[in-house]
Order: C-alpha cells, then structure tokens, then sequence
C-alpha cells in the first residue's frame, strides 16, 4: 500500500494502551477514525490487527496506513518540567539511599508529605523532577508513607517498574518492617494485633479507628528492647497495608507511639527532652525487583530517633529480623 509507514514503540511508552499512543503522536486522528482503522486492518502490531485497548511493549511495531494532514499533526508541545529551587533538588539527592535504571529508593524525611492535598504545597510527588536525570520518564510514586512518617519509600523510574512494583504492593508480596518508640510496654514480647480498621466518623477519613465493620487488618509486633517500662522499643511488620494502621494498632496494645497525638493524645508524649516528633520508621523492604530478583534496602535513623535511641540506650544499628524467630514457628 503506497505511503504506508512504520513506526516503533519506545521502552517508556510500554504498558500504554494503543489508542493512548496514537492520542500522544497523532492527536488530529479522531477515536472514530482510529476505530475504522483498526476493524479495517488497517492498522497492525507486529504485523497483527489489534484493538484500541492493546497493552503496548517497547519495540513493537506499528504499521499506519496513509492518513491526511490533519491527522498527522504534530503532537503538541510538553509542558516545561516545574522549576525547582536548588534548596529543594538538594533534599530530593540527599534522601537517596539506592538508584538503579528500574528503581530509586528515598529515606524519606519526617514532616514531608509524599503527595499534596489542601494546604500541602511541597511534597514528594511534586519534586520527583529532580530525580530523573536523563530518563525519558518522570520518576513514579508506587506506594505512600504518612507524612510524620520517615523512612523507606520506593520510587519506580519507567511505567514498567511502576506496573510490577504497584502489582507487588496491593497483593502484599513485600516484606516490610518499622521501628517505633512507644510509650509503656506491650502486655507481651511479640504477637499479632487482629483489628479491623474503618474511617473514623465525622473526622473526614483524617482518622482511622478499630471497628467490627471495617476492613481486616493485622500488624505483627515484638518488643526489641525496654528502657524501665517507660519507653520501649518495637518493631511492627503490617500484613495488611490500611491507613494509620500500624499507629492505630500500636494503641491497641495500650502503647501509643511517642509523639503520636493524633491517636495516643497526651499520653503518647514523654516528658523532658524526648522530640515530640512521630517516633516511627519505615527500616527495612524487601520486594521482588522489576527486573528480576529481590531488592531490599534499610534506611537510617531520622535525626529525632536518633537521639532518642541514644538517650534511652537502645542500639540504632540492630541488624537482626525480629521476626525471624516468629516466621519459624
């Protein structure tokens, strides 16, 4: 067929359906027409027909018929990447803690949010720019943290990382596992909490509460080290993954994390000179890595657990899995 041409699927556009490749490269090509197209044979993948709603894999090829001059119009131009102060490149760098083609993991700071909402302007989500070098792609999100929470906090580098990383987190194949500091001590060393979670009426869903009707939740737990009964140090792993969950079950153990007022009120605070920051750590991940393999990366101390662990003698260093003894069982 005269003026047929070809063009190929680059790696960052793997994972996009096909009428949003043509959508991207041939706006002025109405849905209609691709429609007519494609149940035509017109338009063929690697030599097949295909369907609009075809999951594209980089290098496939893709045969077009001749089409007008409206319908060949050029793509319109990509916004300019936000403007980023160097302040806010720097923090971006500096919580890196591991970076491969597929993958970038952040220790991320306490007190940052990982995307934006009402009155939350900087955010991880909206400084994700800084992080993509020379990749075609911007940087993806795939799982969250809370805000005062620091720590471990993936970042997937094209679309394909992104499908396999997300699919790897909703069907619970990680092994995650947080520090805490927590006020009083546990009625025992280790165990699980099994307490269905549901949004908390009448806050707007900005807090979760145990309720019979909520969805299944359950958090291990065990005692790493005690400092008189006051203060100790736990380790959680959620094997569900709800919001708040881990801060909500943590008082259902009549132990609220330290500097957890949202939930622990004034009995998660500890008088003198213990940080009233969130005493909660994403520290260490294991999940499968998109190109093959397991990843698992450990994230230090924030600044604020840092000195607490000091003050009440605890060991920031510990590279035990606490709950090896427990998977054993």
């Amino acid at each position: 067929m005269s003026g047929v041409s070809r063009e190929y699927v680059k790696d960052n556009e793997a994972e996009w359906r096909l009428d949003k490749w043509f959508k991207v490269h041939f706006p002025g090509l109405s849905y209609g027409r691709l429609s007519k197209l494609l149940r035509k044979g017109d338009i063929r993948v690697n030599g097949k027909r295909a369907k609009a709603n075809l999951r594209l894999e980089g290098g496939m090829e893709i045969r077009l018929p001749p089409l007008g001059k409206d319908e060949r119009a050029a793509p319109k131009p990509q916004k300019h990447k936000k403007h980023l102060s160097e302040e806010d490149v720097d923090m971006m760098r500096s919580m890196v803690i591991y970076q491969d083609d597929s993958v970038i993991v952040l220790n991320k700071l306490p007190g940052l949010a990982v995307q934006g909402g009402t009155n939350t302007k900087k955010h991880v989500d909206g400084l994700l720019d800084a992080l993509q070098g020379t990749k075609d792609e911007r940087p993806k999100l795939v799982h969250r943290l809370d805000k005062d929470t620091s720590g471990v906090l993936v970042i997937a580098r094209t679309g394909a990382a992104a499908k396999k990383l997300t699919e790897s987190f909703k069907t619970r194949q990680t092994n995650k596992v947080y520090w805490a500091l927590v006020k009083g001590k546990p009625p025992q060393q280790e165990g699980a909490v099994q307490a269905p979670l549901d949004k908390e009426p009448g806050t707007k869903g900005e807090r979760m509460a145990v309720s019979e009707d909520g969805k299944r939740a359950i958090t291990d737990f065990k005692v790493m080290d005690s400092a008189a009964g006051e203060v100790t140090w736990m380790a959680f792993r959620p094997v569900t993954g709800r919001t708040h969950q881990i801060r909500v079950h943590a008082t259902v153990l009549d132990t609220p994390i330290v500097g957890d007022g949202k939930y622990g009120a004034k009995d998660a605070f500890v008088e003198g000179a213990v940080s009233k920051k969130l005493h909660l750590h994403a520290r260490n991940l294991e999940i499968e890595h998109p190109n093959g393999g397991t990843l698992s990366v450990k994230a230090t101390l924030p600044k604020h657990m840092s000195e607490s662990f000091d003050m009440f003698g605890f060991d920031a260093d510990d590279e035990s899995n606490p709950f090896e003894e427990m998977d054993n069982v």
